[in-house]
């Protein structure tokens, strides 16, 4: 279960806050532990196009493989599919809207939000901040 600022319960990757704040930078630790929106546009991740894996700025976890991304045109990177088990959902209420919110399934970072509105062959959309993942390029 997710509480209104941090995801609760248990993950296999488990930090105090203090410990969170003590690893991430400020702005990835707005995002990933209290929700937080990077603003559109700002995140180089939207434009990286190498071969390669898309992981949790938290905890390292693979999250999506790079070619699963599109250009969505929002200003933060999307992709159509997440890797399997990679990732967990929950309802969003926030905003006077509900949406499906995207964590981490390892330690419960939000990473943003899946929309049905994406490209084949899903047809959704996992619209992510661009804070909260790290990239590692194909070797």
């Amino acid at each position: 279960m997710f509480g209104s600022k941090t995801a609760t319960g248990t993950f296999p990757v488990s930090k105090t806050e203090a410990e969170w704040r003590a690893i991430l930078r400020p702005e990835a630790y707005r995002v990933l532990r209290e929700h937080g929106t990077e603003r559109a546009g700002t995140s180089p991740l939207d434009r990286e196009k190498r071969a390669g894996v898309f992981t949790c700025a938290g905890c390292g976890t693979e999250l999506f493989r790079a070619e699963t991304k599109f250009d969505s045109g929002t200003g933060w990177p999307s992709f159509y599919a997440p890797i399997d088990g990679a990732i967990a959902t929950t309802t969003d209420r926030s905003f006077f809207m509900t949406r499906t919110e995207v964590h981490c399934a390892n330690c419960g970072g939000h990473l943003g939000h899946v929309f049905d509105d994406g490209p084949r062959p899903t047809g959704q959309r996992y619209c992510m901040n661009g804070v909260s993942l790290g990239f590692t390029p194909a070797e």
